[in-house]
């Protein structure tokens, strides 16, 4: 839990990078003397090479050895920080802000790592941490950066994150195990012909990445339009009224992590299908009451940060079920998926709120929790791993427990024997939902 909790605070630190300059714009437009459509930029800038780094950084997990990758990134970024903190020249901010978002996918590379080092049956409880500390850095980042930035100076937001980013690195030299590579023979081209060969020969690759793409544009679209239904009629409150509702997404992604062993429990398709209708029902007080009570837009707001985060990591819990030895490469195809879901919500959502109004967008994007929900329900629980559809397997909502299985493997009976030992490698490859009889 330790080692688990240090990831989790690394992926805050570490994932802020990308995020700073979003409530700094004005001051950057101020101190380059440049118009405020050329600093925007910046973030768009900071975005596209984060996104270049997970097609292209974030799979090296699987034939690098993570402790080392991990180090040189980060040693990588802290460096970059130094540039931008004291670059005059607008031109040399943009490169070097693309640069450090090529650089901050340590967390990518992290999460697979704490999947790895999970006993299968604590797999969920780990992933759960390391995920809450990634949603923490994107929601923390924008406040400290306007705190900090309102009462000195942009420049010693970037000083304060390479302080930061200097901890994370003695942090994670004493802290971080020197896993063994899996994958000694893969090459670097071989990463990108399996992701592909992933995505079209593996049914449940394409299920995950269709739901993760939907789910992460709902969520994208909630905290954009937030802001302009927050602050136009009938509400009309202030940029720190409408900030402190991020607080409330830190309260939901906060709690999740203490539920941990009920998903550890759950079969994780129906901890996902679950988690999908409660999204909908929240979204639903969204679209119902959104712009006329307050409460509705509060009561949204949590449930689905809560619901979207126990999404995030029942999702994750079964992509990293599909091989023990490709978790960085099929990372990597669902963190793609939610930087493509962050795309679409943002312009779609935009648009269509500008143009149509709160209750229409949300309705919209009802119609997108619909559409995550058809795509689960297609291939049940336990579908064998090349179909396409179907419920092969059965409908078990709970995993079978280690300690049922230590009993089967103790038993005096060398059936019950031999069936406990093959329900502890389905446990082991994820997928454990058989006991004695079934195997019989």
């Amino acid at each position: 839990m330790l080692l688990n909790v240090s990831f989790g605070v690394g992926s805050t630190l570490v994932v802020a990078n990308l995020y700073y300059c979003q409530p700094i714009l004005i001051q950057l437009s101020t101190s380059f003397h440049v118009t405020y459509d050329e600093v925007a930029r910046i973030p768009t800038l900071v975005q596209a090479g984060f996104g270049i780094g997970l097609l292209f950084i974030a799979p090296l997990g699987d034939i690098l050895r993570r402790r080392q990758l991990i180090l040189l990134l980060v040693v990588f970024s802290t460096t970059l920080t130094i540039g931008l903190a004291i670059t005059n020249n607008l031109l040399v901010f943009e490169i070097i802000s693309f640069l450090i978002g090529l650089a901050s996918v340590s967390p990518q590379i992290l999460m697979p790592l704490a999947a790895d080092l999970a006993p299968p049956a604590r797999r969920g409880s780990a992933i759960s941490v390391v995920l809450s500390g990634y949603l923490l850095g994107i929601l923390i980042a924008r406040v400290l950066s306007g705190l900090v930035a309102n009462f000195t100076s942009w420049r010693i937001v970037y000083c304060m994150s390479i302080g930061v980013q200097s901890i994370v690195l003695g942090g994670a030299y004493m802290l971080l195990p020197d896993y063994p590579v899996k994958n000694r023979d893969l090459s670097y081209l071989g990463i990108f012909r399996s992701m592909a060969k992933y995505i079209v020969t593996e049914p449940l690759v394409s299920q995950i990445m269709l739901t993760t793409w939907a789910a992460s544009a709902c969520y994208t679209n909630w905290w954009v339009t937030l802001t302009f239904l927050l602050g136009g009629p009938p509400y009309y409150y202030s940029t720190m009224i409408i900030g402190l509702f991020g607080l409330i997404g830190m309260l939901g992604v906060i709690i999740v992590p203490f539920f941990g062993r009920l998903l550890d429990r759950l079969v994780p398709w129906w901890s996902v299908v679950v988690s999908t209708v409660l999204l909908l029902m929240f979204q639903a007080v969204q679209a119902g009451a959104g712009g006329i009570n307050v409460a509705a837009v509060i009561i949204s707001c949590f449930g689905l940060d809560v619901f979207r985060q126990t999404q995030s990591i029942s999702l994750s819990t079964m992509m990293f079920s599909i091989s023990e030895t490709a978790r960085s490469r099929l990372n990597a195809l669902m963190v793609i998926s939610v930087f493509l879901g962050q795309i679409t919500g943002t312009s779609v959502g935009t648009d269509v709120f500008v143009g149509y109004g709160w209750r229409v967008d949300a309705v919209l994007f009802m119609a997108m929790y619909v559409f995550q929900f058809v795509v689960l329900i297609v291939r049940g629980p336990h579908c064998p791993g090349n179909r396409w559809f179907g419920y092969e397997g059965g409908l078990e909502f709970w995993k079978i427990l280690p300690s049922k299985q230590s009993q089967l493997v103790a038993s005096d009976d060398p059936e019950n024997a031999e069936c406990g030992q093959l329900a502890v490698v389905c446990s082991e490859k994820g997928d454990a939902k058989w006991g004695a009889e079934e195997f019989r």
